[in-house]
């Protein structure tokens, strides 16, 4: 392999990390867990150096309110992961699992499911609506369950080597979360390359990893697609995760262009050691026809929004094809507040590489589909044979396909088209009203049951699956090498949970006040990862300082926050 860069570097870490594997497999579990506690601490010391690098990268300005993003789904997210962690291995310390005191649940299928929110009474107040549940494999019974929770660290001393982690561009707590899960629920210790993007990045990962980094357990490089096939193809590697798009996971397992093609098609991988991943996909937000009021239609409008163009629309879970009931008497006004919550949204650079090229494919591919601030909405489109259908745009496009029926033929409809038609597993969305939650009853579980997805979520977006910790994240399992659709494996899990299938989230239809007017008893108002919340600075940060150092105190600070948005 013909290099331009200094492969001393990478070779030196490896070497580092070789060494570091025999202390980290000395090293026992309490010490396992200060290290954690130590982490925890200085991610919330360096937070704010964290998300000024955030914004930087993304050129948001500091007062922006698309700022409260970068707190969220950054410091206030690794906070969060930490914590569990720490207390799973608290658990596993004192000889029991994590999962001891656990309620466990039924799932369809007769399947076990592991609540995951909410946690603790502070999850409760804060998330007041919410729910995630971890469901696990089929056959696969509670006793198990606990007994097999822990992974790796039930034996810390049997560590797996060096592994390679490639770390995403797009939202800055999934490179150091990536992290975290190879040392503790595989026990390798960890090279991680930053994706160039992150680079500004790099003191604050550095600084919140140093105690990880002293004893050898975890060093950190960067650079770019040399870099990386070094890396990864190098001899002291056993094991690689990345997180990013197919095209990039292919051209790493069979190699790049037409030989890499071949290779594919022969069965024959260029990379010699396994791989897990974290893809995207084409993403559906079901809804599912009702009764709405006009208040209904405005903050579910914002609400796909949202799904859609959070983080620019630069998320491997955003939304990117609607699924419309053709027979909904509401379909038009609905489709009305859509256009007005995708033109109304705050505008912001582009600040994704190739994003822009990706947009002009798109309006090539459906001419007339332009929308402000360079987003594309695509009405009306083919139910099969489309490119929106297959190709992860990856930037603020948004589809919408209509389907015939109402209630239940609807909603199998949707979940046949979802299954069948879409490219990628990692999250489905659904949308329905309490009344016809209650109307469809079991086949409302039957639906959720058959989609092929790592994470559904009813009511809410996919997207707080990846800020719970104890939730697991990543694609259906099933998917192979040659067919990697949203990859293989899971991350996050603080339970540290073996035989994980999915995550099922749940939320509340409408916003507080509203929903307490109505019947629903939850007290959470519109949630702050919604881009038309106009003090999701003020919230996130407020929620990352609570996170940090769990003082009650901020959370009246924090309610009084909320309300405003």
């Amino acid at each position: 392999m013909s290099t331009t860069f200094d492969t001393a570097v990478i070779d030196n870490a490896l070497a580092d990390l070789t060494q570091g594997e025999k202390t980290w497999a000395a090293t026992d579990l309490r010490r396992r867990r200060e290290l954690l506690e130590e982490l925890h601490a200085l991610t919330a010391r360096h937070a704010e150096a964290w998300v000024a690098a955030a914004c930087t990268i993304k050129q948001l300005p500091a007062d922006s309110p698309l700022a409260g993003e970068e707190w969220m789904s950054g410091p206030m997210t690794m906070l969060g992961g930490a914590q569990a962690l720490a207390e799973s291995m608290a658990a596993l310390e004192r000889g029991a699992s994590p999962l001891d005191g656990v309620e466990f649940g039924t799932a369809p299928g007769g399947r076990v499911s592991v609540p995951a929110l909410p946690h603790s009474g502070y999850d409760k107040l804060l998330l007041n609506g919410f729910s995630a549940d971890v469901w696990l494999r089929p056959g696969v019974d509670a006793a198990t369950a606990r007994r097999k929770a822990g992974l790796a660290q039930l034996d810390p001393a049997a560590t797996g080597g060096v592994g390679a982690v490639l770390g995403a561009g797009n939202i800055m707590s999934i490179a150091p979360l990536d992290t975290l899960y190879e040392l503790y629920a595989n026990n390798r210790v960890v090279a991680l390359k930053l994706n160039p993007i992150t680079d500004p990045l790099l003191p604050v990962f550095q600084a919140i990893f140093a105690p990880f980094i002293a004893i050898g357990a975890v060093r950190i490089l960067t650079g770019g697609a040399p870099e990386g096939g070094y890396l990864v193809n190098h001899p002291q590697v056993a094991h690689v995760h990345m997180t990013g798009g197919a095209p990039t996971h292919d051209a790493i397992v069979w190699g790049p262009g037409e030989q890499g093609a071949q290779r594919k098609q022969t069965g024959e991988p260029a990379l010699d050691k396994p791989i897990t991943s974290e893809l995207g996909g084409v993403a559906p937000c079901i809804v599912v026809p009702g009764d709405w009021t006009a208040a209904d239609l405005k903050f579910q409008a914002e609400h796909v929004a949202t799904q859609r163009l959070h983080n620019g629309g630069y998320n491997c879970v955003a939304a990117q094809t609607v699924v419309l009931s053709a027979d909904w008497p509401l379909k038009e006004q609905f489709l009305t507040e859509l256009r007005s919550a995708i033109d109304n949204a705050p505008s912001r650079p582009a600040y994704y590489p190739g994003s822009g090229g990706r947009v002009e494919g798109a309006l090539a591919d459906y001419p007339g589909s332009e929308r402000a601030n360079g987003r594309v909405l695509v009405e009306n489109l083919p139910t099969s044979d489309t490119p929106l259908l297959r190709t992860e745009y990856f930037s603020p496009v948004l589809g919408v396909v209509e389907l015939a029926g109402t209630g239940n033929e609807f909603l199998r409809n949707a979940v046949d088209f979802a299954n069948e038609e879409l490219m990628g597993t990692l999250g489905a969305n659904i949308i329905a009203h309490p009344a016809t939650i209650k109307e469809l009853g079991g086949k409302l579980d039957s639906a959720i049951e058959d989609l092929r997805y790592g994470t559904v979520a009813l009511n809410s977006w996919t997207g707080l699956a990846f800020l719970t910790p104890r939730a697991s994240w990543g694609a259906f399992p099933g998917h192979a090498l040659d067919d990697i659709q949203s990859g293989i494996g899971v991350v996050h899990n603080a339970f540290l949970l073996d035989d994980v299938e999915r995550t099922v989230v749940r939320g509340p239809f409408r916003p507080a006040p509203r929903s307490i007017l109505r019947g629903e008893f939850t007290t959470t108002p519109k949630p702050p990862w919604f881009v038309s919340n106009k003090t999701g600075t003020a919230t996130g940060r407020k929620l990352t300082e609570f996170y940090g150092d769990g003082k009650p105190t901020r959370l009246l600070g924090i309610f009084a926050s909320a309300l405003r948005g």
